[in-house]
């Protein structure tokens, strides 16, 4: 019987290094939200999803929502980005860091007459992908079907806290 004897104390090294450039990566559209996927659920095997996100003058990310299996984290990079966690309202400039664990509600918003730009980090992705990409189609239905919105929420692991008030438009 001829064994292959696993080798406990070297490192396999691989080349597997994915350099993404400003400008670069898959974009699209959502009404007049731009994303940006930099770093997909298919590069990482699901473990992070990294995204650019435009919000333009006085428009909603999301509405108050959670996730069971995923944390999102949020880098400010441009403009004063409202974010909501818990109770709570934060205005987070350029440079700030928001960390949000699974299970704890949070939403995000623009609520200033700049364009907000930021970085949306997503661990593990869980292909997150699919869910802007279903939101994208979901959102250019009129009127929106809060039954569709709501399953493909729940089918990416994201959970709105007041289903009366989960569409991400303003009133």
């Amino acid at each position: 019987m001829n064994s292959i004897k696993e080798d406990y104390f070297e490192d396999h090294l691989e080349d597997n290094a994915t350099i993404i450039k400003p400008n670069e990566g898959e974009k699209l559209d959502l009404n007049s939200i731009s994303i940006t996927f930099k770093v997909t659920s298919e590069m990482s095997k699901d473990q992070l999803g990294v995204y650019e996100i435009s919000l333009p003058p006085m428009s909603i990310g999301a509405k108050l929502h959670y996730h069971r299996f995923m944390d999102e984290t949020f880098i400010v990079n441009q403009g004063i980005l409202t974010i909501q966690a818990a109770n709570k309202e934060y205005q987070a400039a350029p440079g700030s860091v928001a960390y949000i664990p699974k299970f704890t509600p949070h939403g995000f918003k623009n609520d200033t007459n700049e364009t907000v730009k930021l970085t949306l980090i997503f661990n593990p992705s869980q292909k997150r992908e699919g869910f802007f990409r279903g939101l994208k189609d979901t959102l250019s239905e009129v009127p929106i079907n809060a039954e569709k919105y709501l399953k493909l929420y729940n089918k990416y692991d994201s959970f709105p806290v007041d289903t009366s008030n989960m569409i991400p438009i303003r009133e």
